[in-house]
């Protein structure tokens, strides 16, 4: 374990909580747009993919797509469509249940990252993540607080299991990811995952009403540009340098800053419960980014050697 690799990992955990804190004001944006949720996740991930394409065509790089072996082009494809589906599940979930159980169901994903990074990710399970996940996730149950529901088959039901499922879907994203972003570059691995997402999408595209006023486009763009190719960015790159499980974890900062976003911009009071479920879940955050790394075959220490301009 060098110092070197303890920076990395630390500097990969600030990107990732600074992209959870970004992701809180996605409802912000949402609530502008009046459309299906199919319509907004392709344009959110056409947007995406136009930056991200314009910033590879500036570096000269946007040939390294298609110089990457098919098989691998495929599996990132994969991801795409599999990103498509979690951002699709979750927005319609948003339309049928209550946001604060769309919001606790959906964040169960970074506890099934936690379980299954041994399984999937082939690396030894790290006990000391045990009881800052615990934390957390207590604190998001504290800030939600009990809601109760009606599971008569009707749209609340389906609200719930769409919910679940984004949670799942999540869950493999971050796990799947880790193992594929290795040997590519961020934006050229992000450039694939949006043109998959984007490809699966069209037809939603070309038959759903879509965005007609310049708040809704310009909504469209912030989500794109900002909540996607931006913060896609902080999470593949993080990914090099810090487990799934911790990514996961510090992905909890969402939640708390979404809390924020509501009270400042919609109008929504901060209770006692909030502000104790939000303390907890950033000492959760705080105790993995103060973990050392752990010294896996597939950690920091051998990232290094690789070329600067990985993003």
């Amino acid at each position: 374990m060098t110092l070197e690799s303890a920076t990395s990992e630390r500097a990969g955990l600030a990107r990732v909580a600074l992209a959870g804190l970004v992701w809180g004001s996605i409802a912000l944006f949402v609530r502008q747009i009046d459309t299906s949720p199919f319509v907004i996740v392709f344009w959110r991930v056409t947007v995406a993919g136009f930056v991200t394409m314009i910033y590879l065509l500036a570096r000269g790089r946007l040939g390294e797509l298609a110089e990457l072996p098919s098989r691998k082009r495929l599996a990132i494809a994969s991801m795409g469509v599999l990103l498509a589906l979690n951002w699709v599940l979750f927005m319609g979930a948003l339309q049928l249940v209550d946001v604060a159980v769309v919001v606790l169901l959906g964040y169960l994903g970074p506890v099934v990252v936690a379980l299954l990074t041994p399984l999937v990710g082939k690396e030894p399970f790290d006990r000391r993540i045990v009881a800052p996940l615990a934390i957390s996730l207590i604190g998001t149950i504290v800030i939600l607080g009990p809601r109760e529901l009606n599971f008569d088959g009707g749209p609340e039901s389906l609200g719930v299991a769409m919910a679940f499922a984004a949670s799942i879907t999540y869950a493999m994203l971050v796990l799947n990811a880790r193992r594929l972003v290795q040997g590519v570059s961020t934006s050229v691995y992000m450039l694939g995952e949006y043109i998959a997402a984007a490809t699966v999408l069209l037809p939603a595209a070309l038959f759903l009403p879509g965005p007609n006023t310049v708040i809704e486009w310009g909504s469209l763009g912030i989500l794109g540009t900002v909540h996607t190719a931006a913060t896609g960015l902080l999470i593949i790159s993080a990914l090099r340098t810090v487990r799934a499980d911790r990514v996961a974890i510090m992905t909890y900062a969402e939640p708390v800053s979404a809390v924020f976003f509501a009270a400042a911009f919609l109008g929504e009071s901060i209770t006692l419960s909030t502000a104790i479920g939000g303390l907890a879940v950033v000492t959760g955050g705080l105790m993995v980014a103060h973990l050392q790394p752990s010294g896996t075959p597939e950690g920091p220490q051998t990232l290094t050697g690789r070329r600067k301009d990985e993003i």
